[in-house]
């Protein structure tokens, strides 16, 4: 029968030989790591006789007293009843009390067992059984705290490993698929394009190789480094603390177990972490709160980030300003602002691509649908299922796509943007609405944008997040788009005829209907227009609202284009078409665009990127954030560009050649265009405020407006009719200096 292995060693040996002789470098004692970390500035001095004695009268011992260093402020006198082993160093203690919250405790040691640490100036450790290893700052709180210890060996939630160790305990985060095939190292500092960019291409051995040395390099694997918990933070009823690195102003209470973590916090953000809470192998961004229960294994927050209410976040990345309650992720790569808050929902194996929110009783991720755990999702920006929604892997969503309940009982690939799809039971198919954002929730597709943009708390912007609904990404969806909507409209046409058993080409389906839909042909609204490719069935795959939503998407389009085109002028004070026609590009191509972590860049701007990377141009992982943020700085140009061929090519505009009369209907659409979305940002609002069944629910329409507020109220309409007002006052004043009736 197995047993425990209890290790027997001397009773002088606690406190001491942290590192094995075969650990140290030659000429170096056990502390010279620590020696190294320890940057408080505090010089240290061994204790006088009086000390000494007022110390053991206060019922502490020392299994050397000379291993006791002090600081000239040291009051022995604020030191009672702790148990102090190996080399010990403390700075000022004064009779002051240190106060957090409700919280006020004496500025002293007491009540302890401390095992080789150092502390800073005015310390209150209380009542820890076992601190061991530690580098303390200046006025910590740590009381009720069963044990805090930190191993010669530990890595601060890094996937690194140290000297001697084999290579089955390094740490990996095994994103976006159960089979761990897009797994990636976990670091301090990984942003959510790095997690993308290393967990893609996973054919290509140099660039993996890359990626793990860029990690390798970024840390020392030497043993012997202690654990840190940086000025002013407060830990207080915790049980086991191991292996954790905690930076400044954080505020841990409460917490079952924390292993192996780095839990960055201070001016970027105060970092808390609550009751009940038991977190290992990973990395907790400035700013994040974990609260109420919360398990969390191999994993990274990402800034100002929460984990609530028991939720359970299980080999993931969670991107920046997202918030995950109460609900289970497993398996995933999340990129900025994703909000998860329901108890039965359920994320596994996914890309989710930002700004995104999960219902209640969502299930994404019921992959076991083929033989082994190999599936995943793919979600563009603004992915919303609805309630009770149940996907299978594997499953791609275009931007902005949101889904009715139901369950979907085969693999999607939704291409067209802005859609809600929904499946028609009684009718045993799939039904697709393109555009609907637009025509029926305006209020909440212009909202997720601002709000975003508004809670966006990082201090420190390495990666541009884009927000905005109609971007590169999107635009270039409903570009191709129009292409699939031409296409399946021209073929439901040719089926309706039924006067040719010939089978169109694509270019042919392409043509019949482009003509139909830009006709407005109202003979569009009587077809049934199906597209194949959708969904891993054999059943029928239907559009609706076909014809309403491809003038939507041209009209979307022109108006991108039409807006930066306005920005260039205001930017330039251009004066005159001439002037204006002088510096618009001779010849503008259309870009492909590619989302690494909420932030945009161009498909070329992306290859380069991994291009230097594998040639050794591009030597760490500082020096890919560095070429985030020059990419960064481009983007606006490089949007701008984008914009103008967009406009260019769904005009049909030479803009070198444009004319007064061109521009004017360009500024005349586009102030439409602002006009009905305004309008069906307060209309879908104000639906809510019409709906009897809204209503009922209250005594009278004055108690609706005391519970809900008042439509007219709403700060983001107003703001938004604020806007329109501008912007019609911005084009009569272009109007007049270009001389546009």
């Amino acid at each position: 029968m197995a047993q425990n292995k209890i290790s027997k060693t001397p009773l002088s040996s606690l406190g001491y030989h942290f590192l094995g002789n075969n650990e140290l470098p030659k000429g170096k004692d056990e502390y010279y790591l620590r020696n190294m970390q320890n940057r408080n500035g505090i010089t240290y001095r061994i204790l006088n006789a009086y000390e000494i004695e007022v110390l053991v009268r206060n019922r502490n011992t020392s299994d050397d007293w000379n291993k006791i260093l002090v600081s000239d402020a040291f009051n022995p006198e604020l030191v009672k009843n702790c148990k102090f082993f190996g080399l010990v160093r403390i700075g000022k203690l004064e009779p002051f009390c240190l106060g957090f919250s409700d919280l006020k405790v004496p500025v002293g040691l007491y009540n302890s067992t401390i095992i080789s640490c150092d502390f800073g100036d005015n310390v209150c450790v209380d009542n820890v059984n076992y601190l061991s290893h530690y580098i303390i700052g200046s006025e910590v709180i740590i009381t009720n705290v069963n044990e805090l210890v930190s191993t010669n060996h530990a890595k601060f939630g890094n996937g690194i490993i140290k000297q001697g160790e084999s290579e089955d305990v390094r740490i990996w985060m095994e994103i976006c698929n159960e089979n761990t095939g897009r797994r990636v190292l976990p670091f301090n500092g990984m942003l959510a394009g790095d997690a993308y960019l290393w967990s893609r291409d996973k054919n290509d051995q140099l660039l993996q190789d890359k990626f793990v040395a860029f990690t390798e390099a970024r840390y020392d694997n030497r043993r012997g480094y202690y654990g840190k918990v940086g000025d002013r933070t407060v830990i207080k009823n915790c049980n086991i603390i191991k292996d954790v690195w905690v930076g400044t102003d954080a505020y841990i209470k409460g917490a079952n177990k924390l292993k192996n973590l780095t839990i960055n916090s201070g001016e970027e953000g105060r970092t808390q972490i609550g009751e009940g809470c038991e977190a290992v192998n990973g990395i907790i961004g400035y700013g994040c709160k974990m609260f109420y229960g919360v398990k969390a294994v191999r994993f990274i927050m990402a800034s100002h980030s929460q984990l609530k209410y028991g939720a359970r976040l299980i080999n993931s990345y969670l991107g920046h300003n997202a918030t995950i309650s109460c609900c289970e992720v497993l398996n995933s790569l999340i990129f900025p602002a994703h909000e998860q808050h329901h108890n039965n929902s359920f994320l596994c194996a996914a890309l989710v691509m930002g700004q995104s929110n999960i219902a209640a009783g969502a299930t994404i991720g019921s992959n076991h649908n083929s033989r082994g755990a190999d599936g995943e999702i793919i979600m563009g920006r603004g992915f919303w299922p609805g309630l009770c929604v149940s996907l299978k892997h594997n499953s791609v969503f275009a931007g902005f796509t949101i889904l009715t309940k139901g369950d979907y009982p085969a693999e999607l690939n939704i291409r067209l943007p802005f859609s809600l799809v929904s499946n028609d039971v009684s009718k045993d198919q799939l039904l697709v609405m393109p555009g609907y954002w637009f025509l029926y929730n305006m209020y909440a597709l212009a909202r997720n944008a601002w709000k975003y943009v508004d809670r966006d708390k990082r201090t420190e912007r390495v990666q541009l997040i884009e927000y905005d609904y109609l971007a590169p990404d999107t635009i270039n969806e409903l570009f191709d788009s129009l292409a699939i909507i031409e296409e399946a409209t021209g073929r439901a046409y040719h089926r309706k005829q039924n006067n040719s058993k010939a089978i169109l080409t694509s270019e042919e389906a392409v043509a019949i209907g482009k003509q139909l839909l830009l006709s407005s042909n109202k003979l569009v609204d009587e077809l049934e227009i199906t597209v194949d490719g959708f969904e891993n069935s054999k059943r029928k795959v239907v559009l609706i609202k076909t014809r309403i939503a491809y003038h939507l998407f041209i009209e979307l389009i022109r108006y991108y284009g039409t807006l930066h085109l306005l920005d260039l002028i205001n930017e330039e004070q251009l004066r005159s078409v001439d002037t204006l026609k002088s510096v618009l590009p001779a010849r503008t191509k259309r870009t492909g665009w590619v989302n690494l972590g909420g932030q945009l860049i161009t498909t070329d701007e992306h290859r380069q990127l991994k291009e230097k990377i594998k040639s050794g141009k591009i030597k760490s992982w500082d020096e890919v954030h560095a070429h985030y943020t020059m990419l960064g700085n481009k983007y606006a140009v490089q949007k701008r560009a984008h914009a103008l061929a967009s406009l260019a090519e769904i005009t049909e505009l030479s803009l070198k050649k444009i004319d007064s009369h061109q521009l004017g209907q360009l500024f005349n659409n586009a102030l439409t265009t602002k006009e009905w979305m305004t309008k069906g940002i307060h209309d879908s609002r104000a639906k809510d405020y019409q709906n009897p069944f809204r209503k009922m629910v209250y005594e009278s329409f004055e108690e609706m407006n005391s519970v809900i507020g008042k439509l007219e109220d709403n700060s983001f309409i107003k703001q938004q009719l604020a806007e329109l007002g501008s912007f019609k006052q911005k084009i009569a004043v272009l109007k007049k200096t270009f001389k546009i009736k």
